[in-house]
């Protein structure tokens, strides 16, 4: 005997033989997957919009999730909520796989109260969460809500500082993933700015603290959804968001994606995965990809590309930053975590936004065990004098202490130039670096030859007869004397000079050789990084 929604609502006494009760658990059930209906689904749709169950669908293994709380529904009375209690409370909780790993997601709907935050709705999340932290698996958050709920006042927000705290609770410990694919606004912002990765979806997803209203309210400007605080901006802008992708589909293959290339939790190794690329294989074409004219610029992500299984390398902040290069690839079918200087942008130059970046990023690395690969060319720090008053020296020093404060095995290459302050925090040899490689291309110094020699010789150049003439000569002096491409090596300060066909090789058989490094770090409580 079918049970009514009206009967099920109003908890009406239910039938009396198991048969009975097995179908109206099936009812029950059938409302709960169905959610609010067919127009809503439709309205979502019209948005260019998934469901939140059409994207659990996309993001785990088919058939593998498992939902959990999914008759949950509010307690809340007043301003009409005693007649609306959908099952679910407008969120989606559980887990499934993802290539055959465990992993936990919550997906905001926002066909019921528009996705927002209630005590239960924010219960649910809680639990999973703390199961994801319990298991040592990766969380997965699908956002599209409306903030918090303001029919249940206090009682959301308070919500809210539970996913906080579980936020900050797992860092380090568990994968976090944020994807992004509705509003997200004021304190709501804040969980995904305390994940791992944040993914955006273009003109369907927002992220701000206070908006245009607000904005136009306060400042008198006036500015769109989408141009304060949409995919573009945050990604090339404001670097909040290190993904921005097109349309829903494309953004959580990439999320599958990420997650095999990431351990399940801090105490595992990454996983390994089967590859046909040779270990032996040389590199003829780096030869020719990059110059050995230091002045000249060439795209490090095509280096990274020939040197990375099969070329496969998935670029993190690619539109932020651009100065430096971080993401992660696979060399023998090990995941590695690859830090570079970019000279086609700002000549490959550390200035605030690119410390910020890598150091975050080598954070990361070394909180779940990735060995970290550092590329070098890079000519110093950006001078200016909006640099050293927005905080160059405590931002550099921010990358400087991740490098310094890493365990994992650490690789560094330097394939052309190296100078002052700058060579040293990419890691070098004098901060813990394992093992440091160079080409016979390399030029490390304190400075430039060029500008070297005008302070050295400055008395000279300015007495000589041909004062450009002298200068050109001691240039060259200063060049074979302190920087030919062996001075590093002769002192110790580079364990080796390959041959460029040869770095893959050297990179795999030298992260082999790492693979069981051990190294403690002095009790603490927990270090205090620059700010």
């Amino acid at each position: 005997m079918a049970t009514t929604t009206a009967a099920l609502a109003s908890n009406e006494p239910g039938p009396s033989d198991i048969r009975g009760r097995v179908a109206e658990l099936h009812s029950i059930r059938e409302q709960a997957l169905a959610g609010p209906g067919n127009r809503a689904t439709e309205a979502q749709h019209a948005k260019g919009k998934l469901t939140a169950r059409e994207r659990i669908d996309l993001l785990l293994d088919p058939d593998s999730f498992h939902e959990v709380e999914s008759l949950r529904r509010h307690r809340a009375t007043g301003f009409g909520m005693e007649v609306k209690k959908p099952y679910t409370d407008g969120v989606i909780t559980g887990w499934g796989t993802v290539e055959g790993r465990t992993v936990f997601v919550y997906a905001h709907d926002f066909r019921i109260f528009g996705g927002a935050l209630g005590e239960a709705h924010a219960t649910k999340i809680h639990k999973i969460m703390d199961m994801a932290i319990a298991t040592g698996a990766p969380l997965v958050s699908l956002n599209d809500g409306a903030g918090a709920r303001i029919q249940e006042g206090v009682s959301a927000l308070a919500g809210y500082g539970g996913i906080f705290q579980r936020n900050t609770k797992a860092s380090g410990v568990i994968p976090q993933i944020s994807v992004m694919l509705g509003p997200c606004a004021g304190g709501a912002a804040y969980s995904p700015a305390l994940t791992d990765f944040v993914f955006m979806v273009r003109e369907t997803s927002q992220m701000f603290i206070t908006g245009p209203d607000v904005v136009k309210a306060v400042t008198g400007e006036k500015i769109t959804q989408n141009g304060l605080g949409g995919a573009d901006v945050h990604a090339g802008t404001s670097g909040v968001s290190h993904f921005a992708y097109d349309d829903e589909e494309t953004c959580l293959a990439e999320v599958r994606y990420l997650l095999t290339l990431l351990p399940q939790n801090n105490r595992e190794a990454t996983p390994r995965a089967r590859s046909g690329d040779p270990v032996e294989r040389s590199s003829e074409v780096l030869l020719d990809l990059v110059p050995a004219d230091g002045n000249r610029p060439y795209d490090m992500a095509k280096v990274i590309e020939e040197i990375v299984d099969d070329g496969e390398f998935m670029e993190i902040h690619e539109r932020w930053a651009k100065n430096i290069i971080c993401g992660l690839g696979r060399l023998d079918g090990q995941t590695v975590g690859i830090v570079a200087n970019q000279p086609q942008s700002l000549a490959g130059v550390l200035d605030i936004e690119a410390s910020e970046k890598a150091a975050r990023f080598v954070q990361f690395c070394d909180s779940f065990n990735i060995p970290i690969v550092t590329l070098l060319d890079v000519p110093g720090f950006l001078p200016g004098v909006d640099q050293e008053h927005g905080g160059i020296i405590r931002h550099g020093a921010k990358l400087l202490y991740a490098y310094c404060n890493a365990t994992v095995p650490r690789v560094s290459l330097i394939l052309r130039k190296a100078y002052g302050g700058a060579y040293i925090v990419m890691d070098s040899q004098s901060i813990g670096a394992d093992l440091t490689y160079a080409w016979p291309t390399n030029e490390i110094a304190v400075m430039g030859a060029e500008g070297a020699a005008n302070v050295i010789f400055r008395r000279q150049i300015a007495e000589a007869e041909d004062p450009e003439t002298m200068r050109q000569k001691l240039v060259k002096e200063y060049k074979a004397e302190l920087m030919h491409p062996y001075y590093a090596a002769e002192r110790g300060l580079v364990d080796d000079v390959i041959d460029p066909t040869r770095t893959r090789e050297v990179l795999i058989r030298s992260l082999a050789m790492l693979r069981s490094k051990h190294a403690d770090l002095p009790s603490r409580k927990h270090g205090n990084p620059p700010q």
